[in-house]
């Protein structure tokens, strides 16, 4: 399955590269921790990291066999670095995981949990708690063991045994984050990682004068492989602050660039948005950006738009006019598939009457394929995106169909492969990658080709109630064709009377893309369904709206509904 990775590099895995960072880089700072407040609470050296990842190892050895699967249930600080590390160290499989919220559902947990067969859980105390109020509910939860472990002991780091991993040694399990699908576990091995990062550092130019700064959630691939893991890989320093810091006070992440000199730092396209509208200008003051040379945007649709106002707001404290790198990856390949620094003068990509920007070069061999006879199509032509090379991962973690579909696709009349079939569209102009989005995500509207990104962003810019990055545009079914359906969250001080933006969406969807809507459903703030990394869930959204569990504050209807069943639970 996958690839092969014994190719990797001087390290043949992690724990190899962490104990030869322990052992020329003793002192240096690896990881610095941020509170809420903005301030320094932990910091951990690469000597440090080395101890405690040993002796918690050390512990995890006594309960648990060589390739189990170890649930991890942190945040985004110290105790998850050390945990992570630790598990690697004790040969065990990793499976980060978010951390249920109070009063939220468990559902992707609890299939996270079923999927993985993990043997145990490791968490804090608070959050060991607050999950074992909610057995009662969730008996599964009560099923496999949990464990509490003091990342800060380090008296057994020197029982520790070396479990002998290689490239080829299964590291952890990235559960992919549900957008389209439910989700999955991808089999990541020490070599996909290590090979990546260098394609990561090859691209970047990173080195151990890099300072990386992160707010992206550790347990998500763009937070824990771009960031964390490259940090180590270069031997730099990462400053890391939580994901809940960020969106309280999006300044955080600026501050903290400008205390600590980050070189880079990154975040998907609504982090930028909230910079320009949610940052004031007294909060601006102090503020320099001028050591930021690698600014990073992918995890969702990059707007050209976004990237060109953050720079007009940033630029008199220091950012400099070429330092966004628009980059494309997913976790199938690990993390880092194309990227490249973006010229934001000289504006988007016009295809077929869609603005889109490029991902720059691919750093990994890719093809563009037609998604239906396997074949390639012509230079320019929107096709599906198809990865190759060791950053492949192994496949999807107990299901072998998927596997082989997925992972091991081949071009028609063609030896080359096998290819992973990312299920996105895209295209090449001038040697660079443009991904032009999900072929799951395609809706037909009287026979063309309508893309929910391009209408998403329409509806965003229409109408002042309208809440950014909070619209998702789905497919419904309907008497002959394929409809269109809206959701959208809402602030309703911004408009008392909501019908007025109905109007407005229905408008502004006739005007600019000349496409019929069969439906509008406006819900509360925060209501819409997100992945951990703060992706809109689609497939979750159009599920719950099915169901009857996702209420809205207003619903409108057009003729062409057609399942009653389907429009009465809808309302």
């Amino acid at each position: 399955m996958g690839s092969s990775t014994s190719n990797a590099g001087p390290y043949p895995s992690l724990v190899e590269l962490l104990r030869f960072r322990a052992d020329q880089q003793s002192d240096k700072a690896a990881y610095v921790f941020l509170d809420s407040a903005g301030k320094e609470e932990a910091q951990l050296t690469y000597l440090d990291l080395d101890r405690r990842a040993r002796s918690f190892a050390a512990r995890l050895q006594r309960v648990v066999a060589d390739g189990d699967r170890t649930i991890l249930l942190y945040p985004s600080a110290i105790d998850f670095v050390v945990a992570f590390f630790g598990c690697l160290y004790a040969g065990v499989v990793a499976v980060p995981a978010y951390p249920p919220r109070l009063n939220r559902p468990l559902t992707r947990f609890l299939a996270t949990l079923s999927d993985s067969k993990a043997s145990l859980i490791l968490t804090t105390a608070p959050i060991a708690r607050g999950i074992e109020k909610r057995f009662p509910e969730s008996p599964e939860l009560a099923s496999v063991q949990w464990a509490v472990i003091d990342t800060e002991e380090e008296d057994r780091a020197a029982s520790w045994r070396d479990p002998q991993v290689g490239a080829d040694t299964l590291a952890f399990l990235q559960y992919t984050s549900g957008s389209t699908a439910a989700p999955r576990g991808v089999m990541v091995t020490h070599g996909n990682v290590l090979h990546n990062e260098s394609v990561i550092q090859q691209g970047s130019g990173h080195n151990e004068s890099s300072v990386f700064v992160t707010w992206l959630p550790l347990f998500h691939d763009m937070g824990l492989i771009g960031l964390t893991l490259q940090s180590l890989h270069v031997g730099g320093v990462c400053v890391v602050l939580s994901p809940l810091a960020f969106l309280q006070r999006p300044s955080s992440w600026l501050r903290a660039i400008s205390k600590y000199r980050g070189t880079t730092s990154g975040s998907p396209n609504f982090g930028y948005d909230l910079c320009v509208n949610k940052i004031s200008i007294e909060e601006r003051s102090g503020l320099d950006l001028s050591s930021w040379t690698l600014a990073f945007s992918g995890a969702e649709p990059i707007r050209h738009s976004t990237l060109k106002q953050f720079v007009e707001a940033y630029a008199p404290y220091g950012l400099g006019k070429s330092v966004l790198c628009p980059v494309y990856g997913l976790a199938e390949a690990t993390l880092l598939v194309s990227g490249g620094w973006a010229d934001i003068e000289r504006g988007p990509i016009e295809s077929g009457g869609r603005s889109l920007m490029s991902c720059g070069s691919n750093r990994v061999p890719v093809r563009i394929v037609d998604p239906a006879s396997c074949t390639l199509v012509a230079d320019g032509e929107v096709g599906e995106i198809w990865v190759s090379g060791p950053s492949v991962a192994q496949g999807y973690w107990n299901q072998p169909e998927l596997t082989e579909r997925t992972f091991r696709a081949r071009i028609a009349g063609s030896d080359e492969g096998p290819f992973l079939r990312t299920g996105d569209l895209g295209f090449f102009q001038d040697g660079e990658l443009v991904v032009a989005g999900r072929l799951r995500d395609l809706i037909i509207i009287r026979g063309r080709n309508v893309y929910p990104q391009d209408i998403e962003q329409t509806v965003e810019a229409c109408h002042p109630a309208v809440r950014p990055a909070s619209v998702g545009v789905l497919g419904i079914e309907t008497e002959e064709v394929e409809g269109l359906l809206v959701v959208s969250e809402v602030d309703s001080r911004q408009c008392p009377d909501l019908d007025d933006a109905v109007g407005a969406i229905r408008q502004a969807i006739a005007e600019e893309h000349d496409v019929p809507v069969d439906g509008i459903v406006l819900l509360k703030p925060a209501a819409f369904p997100r992945t951990s990394s703060g992706k809109l869930q689609r497939w979750a959204c159009r599920e719950r709206l099915l169901s009857g569990s996702l209420p809205g504050v207003l619903l409108w209807r057009g003729h062409s509904m057609v399942s009653a069943t389907a429009a009465d639970d809808v309302a």
